[in-house]
């Protein structure tokens, strides 16, 4: 199996970890039952919990996207280069 069908699954299975991760942000901190009142340092873990899956999406996200634009990079290049531009230019796509 090629580098590139490996990072595939990689990305295929980092895009189902994120929407895991936004199942959790989703859910209700405080549930609506009268018999279930937490202590303010459970809904403080709660809340944390919470922020750090949603940053962990972020993160798996932004990891996603590098990754992916490598691999269409890797399959898009050209064989001749534009000598107009100079290689900050070239790069900056």
């Amino acid at each position: 199996m090629s580098s590139e069908e490996l990072k595939k699954q990689i990305i295929e299975a980092g895009r189902k970890a994120v929407k895991e991760l936004i199942k959790v942000a989703k859910e209700d901190i405080i549930k609506h039952s009268p018999e279930d009142e937490l202590a303010a340092d459970r809904l403080k873990n709660a809340a944390a919990t919470k922020k750090l899956a949603i940053f962990d999406a972020f993160d798996i996200l932004n990891k996603i996207e590098q990754e992916q634009e490598g691999i269409n990079l890797l399959n898009n290049t050209d064989s001749k280069v534009e000598t107009k531009q100079g290689f900050a230019e070239r790069r900056s796509r």
